[in-house]
């Protein structure tokens, strides 16, 4: 490794700071440049590798739920597109049927209220004289 400088100017390589304290399962080994450290990893905390493994396999999980949830978003929003264009169509539709009929009372007059109110009163004589005939 690089050989650091000691910019304070005296005392340790570290500064003012107390020197690397191994934690439980960690101890250095001396190495011939005064800069390196190797660390060596106790066995009997090998239940570590056990816990990296868990984890490795809860990441994947987790990736493969992202990817599964970034292709329902996109198959969400292909098919809201498809229906907004769907939607658009049939207004389009409406409209121009709306026109057509306006166009169509314009051009027949407006004899289609005098039909409307007609259409009315046949259907309460009719069932008038249902509720007429059915109480005898």
């Amino acid at each position: 490794m690089a050989s650091t400088s000691n910019r304070s100017g005296g005392g340790s390589m570290y500064g003012h700071a107390a020197p690397y304290r191994p934690r439980e399962g960690l101890s250095t080994r001396p190495v011939a440049s005064s800069d390196e450290i190797q660390l060596r990893i106790d066995p009997m905390h090998a239940e570590l590798d056990d816990e990296i493994t868990s984890l490795r396999s809860h990441v994947k999980q987790l990736r493969n739920v992202a990817q599964e949830i970034g292709s329902e978003a996109k198959f969400q929003k292909d098919f809201l597109d498809q229906l907004q264009m769907t939607m658009i169509k049939a207004q389009a539709g409406v409209k121009n049927n709306i026109r057509r009929l306006n166009r169509s009372i314009v051009k027949n007059g407006s004899n289609h209220i005098i039909h409307v109110v007609l259409f009315a009163l046949f259907c309460f004589f009719v069932v008038y004289t249902w509720s007429k005939l059915s109480r005898r």
